[in-house]
């Protein structure tokens, strides 16, 4: 009798023979059932702002207690976290943290959120799950960032649990996602239509990566699919690229290329637009109706925040976003 498992958690969908591992590095079959080898084993845990993630709509100046396990879906080249994204967990230095603890924890240091962070979530899906199942019922946010390279079913049944979801769109063609991350680009689209549509709050991030995702002509393509698809008030951000793993060879973004993305982007009515990894007066929240400042950021510092009860209170626009924890 066959001992083999497809596992299903990632459009991937390894097919393992008896006691080999996936190419995430950290699922394992063993006699025909799956196991997870980073369960209550983070190898990063920290309390960050949670404009660190980034999410600018989820309650400002908050703590985050981010954790993450070594691992990974993809394989970018350009990843700043590859030392444990790309690692196996015998090759990372591991906590004992499980679910229960983990929520003691972020309770004690006073944080709204826990954040899966760092590497890509999906890769300890049920670590995350039971963490965020228990996390929800002593009053805690559960906040995650992830590459959205996670098969229907999963996603749905996590998104029970998940206050909001940071999504990389990494480029908008399949030929970036094939050649730069060994994936596939519409999966990434599918999990960003599903976060929407499951009322979980969103946020995207686009790395803007010098001569390979910064043509103008993609840029203006991407943000007309996600006002058409998700809508306007989804936060976009723009973030600078730096040289890194395997692609240290390309030059930082150049700041005129964040602004010009910016700048497509209001163009084709997306409302809330930021530039990350650089300081800049986009790092700012100002309303779309009015024009005046709502919430002004200096890095990861909230200096000032005038929004009130989910509105502008010098027009009354309604501001979307998860304010309050």
């Amino acid at each position: 009798m066959s001992k083999k498992v497809k596992c299903e958690l990632c459009p991937t969908e390894c097919v393992l023979e008896n006691y080999q591992v996936g190419g995430c590095k950290v699922r394992i079959n063993k006699d025909g059932i799956l196991y997870s080898l980073v369960y209550g084993n983070p190898c990063a845990v920290a309390i960050d702002p949670i404009e660190k993630k980034p999410f600018y709509h989820v309650v400002p100046g908050g703590r985050a207690f981010s954790v993450a396990t070594a691992g990974c879906v993809l394989g970018c080249k350009f990843c700043q976290n590859w030392q444990i994204s790309q690692a196996r967990p015998e090759e990372t230095r591991n906590y004992y943290l499980p679910p229960e603890d983990l929520v003691r924890q972020a309770l004690f240091y006073g944080c709204e959120t826990v954040a899966y962070t760092y590497t890509e979530p999906t890769v300890f899906y049920e670590y995350m799950y039971d963490t965020a199942v228990l996390g929800r019922k002593f009053g805690l946010l559960n906040t995650v960032h992830t590459c959205g390279y996670i098969n229907r079913r999963p996603l749905v049944e996590l998104l029970k649990y998940i206050d909001a979801m940071a999504v990389d769109l990494k480029a908008f063609t399949e030929d970036f996602y094939a050649r730069l991350c060994g994936g596939r680009l519409k999966p990434v689209l599918e999990t960003i239509e599903v976060v929407r549509q499951e009322g979980v709050w969103l946020e995207i991030i686009n790395l803007i990566i010098p001569g390979q995702n910064d043509s103008p002509e993609q840029i203006r393509q991407m943000c007309r699919w996600i006002v058409k698809t998700v809508g306007a008030d989804v936060p976009l951000h723009f973030s600078r690229f730096f040289p890194y793993y395997k692609m240290k060879n390309l030059p930082p973004t150049p700041y005129k290329s964040l602004w010009r993305a910016r700048e497509i982007a209001l163009e084709e009515g997306m409302k809330f637009v930021y530039i990350g990894n650089i300081r800049t007066e986009a790092e700012n929240t100002f309303c779309p109706t009015c024009k005046r400042l709502l919430i002004e950021r200096r890095g990861y510092l909230i200096i000032q925040n005038h929004i009130k009860k989910s509105r502008c209170p010098f027009c009354e626009t309604l501001i979307p976003g998860v304010w309050e924890a």
